[in-house]
């Protein structure tokens, strides 16, 4: 649902630091606040940190997990493109862990890479946020942001298949959290109760990497892809990339 005609009053005014899920999220605080995060844990995020960290870019394409070669192919090369990944099997993290430095990766999600793709035109930076670079992002954010707000998004799943509704996910309110705590940490406030709520979450968990491993979304990426990946994605603080949405394609500098 598009929330763009909604009443004013959805935008958690007032605070500095705000947290919304999904589309909706993206639509009520991207006309509303100076840098939006967005975080898809498992797996777009992660593999853009980890490919942005190895000096590589990525050009995110929402909305299917296929990329339609003839449709995408002028702006894959606009992007300087020079690997297309058709399916999550040629993007997720454990691959572009290996990424070269030069490279851009045209990379299709149904959540991260959509929702990118969706605040791309609109006024807000556009930052890419995971577990892995959550203090890295937080600073970048800061320093973005001015006297401005920051937004933090969690992409959450789906329900069933790509068009089902919205499922909040464990591994993206952590990483929201992540992040809102960090920012915390560099004294923005004040923090909206969305946000709040959020980093409670994530700093009152023990555990992180094991309860991302152990969450709906964990399991079921070890089942059908590679359980490096959820290894990868449940480190927190290793990463010292901040990726940055300019011209379509994320980068680090």
């Amino acid at each position: 649902m598009d929330v763009r005609g909604l009443d004013e009053g959805f935008e958690q005014d007032g605070f500095r630091v705000r947290a919304e899920w999904g589309e909706s999220g993206v639509d009520m605080l991207a006309g509303n606040c100076t840098v939006l995060v967005v975080v898809d844990v498992l797996s777009f995020s992660t593999t853009v940190d980890l490919a942005v960290g190895r000096g590589a870019r990525i050009l995110p394409v929402g909305n299917g997990d296929d990329l339609d070669i003839a449709a995408d192919g002028e702006r894959a090369r606009a992007g300087g493109a020079v690997v297309v990944a058709r399916s999550r099997a040629e993007w997720r993290p454990s691959v572009v862990a290996g990424a070269t430095a030069g490279t851009t990766l045209v990379v299709s999600s149904p959540n991260g890479a959509t929702l990118c793709t969706r605040a791309a035109g609109r006024e807000a930076v556009v930052l890419a946020g995971c577990l892995r670079n959550a203090g890295a992002v937080a600073r970048r954010a800061v320093g973005l942001a001015g006297n401005g707000a920051i937004g933090v998004v969690p992409a959450g799943e789906r329900w069933g298949s790509r068009s089902g509704p919205l499922r909040p996910s464990v591994e993206d309110f952590l990483g929201a959290g992540a992040i809102v705590a960090a920012l915390r940490g560099l004294g923005m406030s004040p923090v909206s109760p969305e946000a709040e709520l959020a980093a409670t979450a994530f700093l009152g968990t023990a555990e992180v990497p094991r309860a991302i491993a152990e969450c709906v979304s964990g399991r079921e990426l070890a089942a059908h892809a590679n359980s490096d990946d959820v290894v990868l994605a449940g480190q927190v603080g290793v990463g010292s990339a901040a990726p940055r949405l300019v011209a379509g394609v994320f980068r680090g500098d």
